[in-house]
């Protein structure tokens, strides 16, 4: 009689570990279905970048340029420069009559570089001359951005692009500048001509 109520205890034991186990591996294979169609959901948290994300980008407008009637021609030039997207190359000239050693425009010139970058500004400045610094920027939609930039910093004096200087308003022409420099450099050394010419010092 013991034999026979461990066997049918064993069977018991065998029968609950085999259901037990069936069990968990038919809850392992359930899976919860979701539907693609999501669009009775409602949901606070979706905005509309969202709700458009994974489709085409449509084709950007034609922006055709504005009426230059009624512009000046600065107006003109800045609208101009708004749809450049070539390369831009230019200068920045540094305030004359600065000492300055070569470590130190190249100092200027990569603190430029790298506050710029950390803007999104894809600019490059490099050392010339102890009076000048020249730039590459990749985007010259940016140029505006740029400009403004430079001439917020006290080291510069004038920014060039191609053929148009910029300076911060009521400063005199560089040419101004350089014959003032110049002049007050010929009283101190006694005659008109002075050997250290502030444009020829380069690098």
């Amino acid at each position: 009689m013991e034999k026979i109520l461990r066997s049918s205890l064993l069977c018991c034991i065998v029968f609950l570990l085999i259901s037990n186990f069936y069990g968990s591996v038919e809850a392992g294979k359930r899976r919860i279905e979701i539907t693609d169609d999501l669009d009775d959901v409602e949901d606070n948290e979706e905005d509309e970048s969202w709700k458009t994300w994974g489709s085409k980008a449509a084709a950007p407008e034609f922006d055709p340029p504005p009426d230059f009637s009624n512009m000046g021609f600065d107006q003109i030039q800045e609208e101009m420069a708004k749809r450049t997207f070539a390369p831009v190359v230019g200068f920045v000239k540094l305030l004359l009559g600065v000492q300055r050693t070569k470590d130190m425009v190249v100092d200027i010139a990569m603190k430029w570089t790298k506050v710029l970058r950390t803007g999104g500004l894809g600019v490059r400045f490099m050392a010339v001359d102890r009076s000048t610094v020249m730039f590459n920027m990749q985007n010259g939609k940016e140029v505006t951005e740029l400009r403004e930039f430079v001439l917020r910093q006290e080291e510069a004096y004038e920014v060039k692009i191609g053929k148009q200087e910029f300076r911060r308003p009521g400063d005199p022409p560089l040419d101004d500048v350089v014959d003032k420099l110049k002049q007050s450099k010929g009283d101190e050394d006694g005659d008109g001509n002075s050997e250290n010419d502030v444009t020829k010092d380069e690098l």
